[in-house]
């Protein structure tokens, strides 16, 4: 057993050498500084106090530089978790009080518990049941909730706690007469800042930026002291070692957006992290060992009072495009934050809310993927459906409603391609020995007495009815003249004993009509299973081809053979007739 597999780092630190650290040294830096605004930010988005973004910043980081595969991904505190566990806990427990301090840290250790089993017994699978369209539409859905969201610190005023965007609307609208000046101004401006030195360079940390300018806002023109809402005193020091507290009931309470936060926050990680491996061919991304880094990366955290974190698509972004090289960058990232914690903690006093508020919107607002919807219109109404279903429930349902009712929808999408897979009817093509679906193909030439048919799913209780309703309906356009059934299996990998049932049933029934039934295309696993069950002796070994054209050569030379003896039998009986007259 390689150990490597299970400890990454053990793969990359023995070879580390100065040119990694040429790259991992600015990168770690450069999340570093992007890490400390964002943290408080979203820290104050999951209806903690700020300090606590920075403390869901450092020993995430640090056990997933061990434990993860991917040597670019960016973990840490990110909106779309962070707005999950204001909905999850804000229902046990009053926004920055203690008990929901005490939830939040909890969740974090049953997230990262969740995500290890699941990496522990190779579940990893389980996110592939949460189709693109639905992620893309839940993620649109949850980034503009968690967007206006802010607006009570945009503008300036309170506003009731919502995760409903007609209540949030709602509420914006009618205390608009309430805002503050310059809260909206600030606001607007930090939100410029961000954004156009985005567009000037990628690596500046645009969101540290504006946090410097508005600090030095509010103490140069004294804000805090004209209704300028700020963050005050942050806690100096690095939280000691503690256990999670909990009870039964509590794990009962938080289980249902545990298991969201720990699907969606897989999600999210493992998406930008293969897109990152793309990138880089020298290590391969384990989606079971991600589940495993990712979880004990939470589990770690909640001794050291963290929130649930995971993997972000901007911070990544940044530190690939910053030289990051291996996971030594994230631990320069949890050094810088573990200083900053120490010694520089006091320098945030005079930091706006409204600041912290333009981080968050920049961030989530990109999350909106309008280009997708556009493209699903486009290329699939189906993926397209979905999509906005998903975002419309997310909208007026609620974050975890939303979340649920895409999984249902995913669910529901798979059964139905399951029960109704694709069935086609095969033509030859002029001048070939191939065969093909006579609907997209015009020329295919389908025969009047032999019925082609090609099953493109494993056949098994789903989908047996509507396999043997379609034959059923493609035999009746044949009429009377139909003498021959070809079965073209090439893409059935199984059979269960419902299908065996139907196929004996079907079977049974040519026979007492005199029309053959032929398989071609057969793979060895369905052709054992059809020995073990007798279903071969019911069709015939004889009646299993390789390929099309040779079970219709075989048809066509049967009843060639049964043309000649009807004619040498006509013959002699003419012969007869011949030699007796008067016989009748």
């Amino acid at each position: 057993m390689d150990i490597r597999k299970f400890i990454p780092i053990l793969q990359w630190l023995p070879a580390y050498s100065i040119k990694d650290l040429k790259g991992d040294l600015p990168a770690g830096l450069t999340v570093g500084v992007m890490l400390i605004p964002q943290g408080m930010a979203y820290a104050m988005l999951a209806g903690l106090p700020p300090v606590y973004g920075l403390y869901a910043a450092t020993i995430p980081l640090l056990v997933y530089a061990i434990f993860g595969t991917s040597r670019q991904l960016a973990v840490g505190p990110v909106a779309m978790v962070s707005l999950l566990v204001a909905t999850g806990v804000g229902a046990l427990a009053d926004p920055d009080s203690a008990g929901f301090v005490q939830y939040a840290i909890l969740l974090a250790f049953m997230v990262g518990l969740i995500q290890f089993l699941m990496g522990a017994f190779r579940m990893g699978f389980l996110v592939n049941f949460l189709s693109h369209p639905v992620i893309s539409g839940f993620t649109s859905a949850a980034a503009l909730i968690i967007g206006l969201s802010q607006l009570k610190h945009l503008f300036g005023f309170d506003i009731p706690r919502s995760h409903l965007i007609h209540e949030i609307i709602g509420n914006a609208v009618t205390h608009s007469n309430e805002v503050h000046p310059a809260t909206l101004i600030l606001g607007l401006g930090g939100i410029a800042v961000i954004m156009g030195l985005r567009k000037l360079n990628k690596t500046i940390p645009g969101s540290l930026v504006a946090v410097i300018a508005g600090i030095l806002a509010v103490v140069l023109f004294s804000l805090d002291d004209k209704g300028l809402k700020i963050v005050q005193g942050i806690p100096v020091g690095f939280p000691a070692l503690s256990l999670p507290l909990f009870n039964i009931n509590d794990l009962q309470e938080l289980l249902p957006v545990a298991l969201t936060i720990a699907l969606i926050g897989f999600v999210e990680s493992i998406a930008v992290a293969k897109a990152m491996q793309a990138r880089h061919k020298d290590y391969e991304v384990d989606s079971s060992q991600e589940l495993i880094g990712l979880g004990l990366a939470n589990i770690g955290g909640s001794f050291f009072q963290s929130f649930p974190v995971t993997g972000g698509f901007s911070r990544t972004a940044v530190n690939d495009q910053a030289g990051s090289r291996t996971g030594m960058a994230s631990v320069i990232s949890a050094i810088l934050i573990i200083l900053t914690l120490l010694f520089l903690t006091p320098l945030f006093y005079f930091l706006p809310k409204a600041i912290l508020a333009s981080v968050i919107m920049v961030a989530v607002f990109g999350l909106i993927n309008v280009k997708e919807a556009v493209y699903l219109w486009k290329a699939d109404r189906r993926d397209f459906i979905m999509l906005l279903v998903t975002f419309l429930a997310t909208l007026t349902l609620g974050i975890e409603q939303g979340i649920a009712f895409g999984i249902l929808l995913s669910l529901a999408f798979v059964i139905y391609k399951s029960a109704y897979p694709h069935i086609a009817q095969l033509g030859r093509m002029p001048g070939t020995r191939e065969y093909r679906n006579i609907v997209r193909f015009q020329d295919a030439a389908e025969r009047e007495d032999i019925l082609i048919i090609r099953f493109d799913a494993q056949l098994y209780f789903a989908n047996t009815a509507y396999f043997k309703e379609k034959i059923q309906k493609m035999e009746a356009e044949k009429g009377n003249k139909l003498k021959a059934v070809i079965l073209v299996g090439t893409a059935i990998n199984s059979l269960d004993s419902s299908a065996v049932h139907v196929l004996r049933d079907i079977v049974e029934d040519y026979n007492t009509r005199n029309i053959s039934f032929l398989v071609t295309g057969i793979k060895g696993p369905v052709r054992d299973i059809m020995c073990r069950c007798g279903l071969m002796e019911c069709i015939g070994a004889q009646n299993f081809y390789m390929g099309v054209h040779e079970a219709v050569e075989a048809l066509d030379k049967i009843n060639n053979g049964e043309n000649e003896a009807e004619a040498a039998r006509q013959k002699m009986a003419t012969q007869t007739n011949i030699a007796k007259p008067g016989i009748r």
